[in-house]
């Protein structure tokens, strides 16, 4: 399974995803079942060598998740509920990551981490839709070795 497939298989286990209408790759529109997630690349963070050539990687892995939600102007019940909806998934997340109930990307499982970032409101319209993002950032471990 590659790390998209992975991600987004345990983020559709969210139990309360369903109000996402769920969760496309790369695309969204502005209709209330629009969500999707965008990779946005993967970074290394440092490296180390050892005495015999052997690398070990710290990388990280970025998405952009992307949430569209009804939103009409002056409605501050559901845009209350569309608030909650983004800071509950973060805490969700957190969660998973401190119980470490999170998909294995590296070589050292027990030191991986998810963190969900920036939960916001990205764009509001007239017509009554919202646009909300959240970033997502995965660090782990790679460990290279040389014969």
């Amino acid at each position: 399974m590659s790390d998209l497939e992975k991600i987004r298989t345990w983020l559709l286990s969210y139990p309360k995803i369903a109000m996402a209408h769920g969760l496309k790759v790369d695309y969204y529109s502005e209709a209330p079942e629009g969500s999707s997630i965008a990779p946005s690349g993967l970074q290394e963070i440092s490296s180390s060598e050892d005495i015999l050539g052997n690398i070990t990687v710290e990388n990280q892995l970025n998405f952009a998740l992307h949430f569209v939600f009804p939103k009409s102007p002056e409605d501050d019940v559901g845009a209350t509920e569309n608030a909650e909806w983004l800071l509950e998934l973060q805490q969700w997340i957190q969660e998973q990551s401190i119980l470490r109930k999170i998909p294995a990307f590296g070589d050292d499982p027990k030191s991986e981490t998810v963190k969900a970032q920036n939960g916001e409101l990205a764009y509001a319209d007239a017509d009554g839709t919202g646009i909300y993002t959240v970033l997502l950032s995965i660090n782990f471990i790679k460990k290279y070795e040389v014969n």
